[in-house]
């Protein structure tokens, strides 16, 4: 009769990364920049990211179960960064509410919940926590009882130092990230620059009347097909900007100035709200995409007193 096997086997390795951007934003901003607000300087967030993942292979012995970033954002309305950040694969988005002072709210519980679960479900062996508010303490202790390793990440500072002292007592390991390593991910932003309106705005008929249409390419023997008039595609992608700006706020939407180039995710976005609206595709027409986009800019330049946009194409 066989005797069973009662050794305990070995657990794989797994474990996750927990990022408070709004620590890792402040001071970075603060250490490479002598930046206050995040409005100051810009973010390279996927580059940032891919090297804080790299980091993290080359430190953590397993397996990586998803990193978890944790951000906020007016009425939990993701920005445009944040919505291309949520594209990236492993990456999950938190978002907590961003009230109008432009305080976060509800980002920290956000982090002690999710902290708390991955230990008591023993989804990881380890953790790696870049935060530094004593808030995370109690988390902390709670999932080193479960049986988690807890590795405190934190941004190098100015001087002194920019985590809570408990909670570098608590961690089981702690590693400070160098202003060299973040260096290449942090820009200051550009200063805004005043745009003096004609004297005389024209239309946007005007304003295109001059640009040849581009005529699709039929080969002989072909019927053209009858693609969508120029005048009802403008309208389509001037009523999507409006919803946009309505349902994703002024703020947001100025992340996209000074324009005419849109994001990949947005550009992509843009297509499908005016095919839905048009009842049709616009894939075959790549003139009926430049029209698009001119009259998506049309509206938001006139929605910032900017006249009237072009597209780059």
């Amino acid at each position: 009769m066989a005797i069973p096997d009662l050794m305990p086997h070995p657990v794989a390795a797994k474990y996750a990364v927990l990022v408070d951007v709004g620590y890792l934003y402040a001071a970075a901003g603060e250490v490479l920049l002598g930046a206050k607000e995040r409005k100051e300087y810009r973010v390279a967030a996927d580059e940032l990211i891919q090297s804080l993942q790299k980091h993290a292979e080359e430190r953590i012995s397993g397996e990586l179960l998803r990193i978890y970033w944790y951000d906020a954002a007016r009425d939990r309305v993701p920005t445009v960064d944040q919505r291309v950040i949520a594209q990236l694969p492993w990456v999950k988005v938190r978002l907590g509410n961003l009230n109008a002072r432009g305080q976060q709210k509800g980002v920290d519980a956000q982090i002690r919940s999710d902290l708390e679960a991955l230990a008591r479900h023993h989804a990881v062996t380890d953790t790696i926590l870049l935060a530094g508010d004593e808030d995370m303490v109690p988390a902390v202790e709670a999932a080193q009882a479960y049986g988690v390793r807890i590795h405190l990440w934190g941004v190098e500072p100015p001087y002194g130092t920019n985590q809570a002292e408990r909670l570098v007592w608590e961690s089981d390991t702690v590693e400070v990230i160098s202003a060299d390593f973040l260096r290449p991910f942090f820009s200051r932003a550009p200063q805004p620059v005043a745009v003096t309106p004609p004297a005389a705005a024209p239309s946007p008929a005007q304003v295109f009347a001059g640009r040849a249409p581009v005529k699709p390419h039929v080969k002989p023997g072909q019927v053209a097909k009858l693609g969508p008039s120029r005048p009802r595609v403008e309208d389509v992608g001037e009523h999507v900007a409006q919803k946009w700006i309505l349902t994703r706020g002024r703020d947001n939407i100025r992340d996209l100035l000074p324009g005419p180039i849109l994001p990949t995710v947005i550009d992509t976005e843009l297509l499908i709200e005016a095919e839905k609206e048009l009842g049709h595709s616009l894939r075959p027409y790549p003139e009926a995409r430049v029209w698009l986009r001119d009259g998506f800019w049309a509206r938001v330049y006139r929605e910032f007193d900017l006249g009237v946009g072009v597209s780059s194409k």
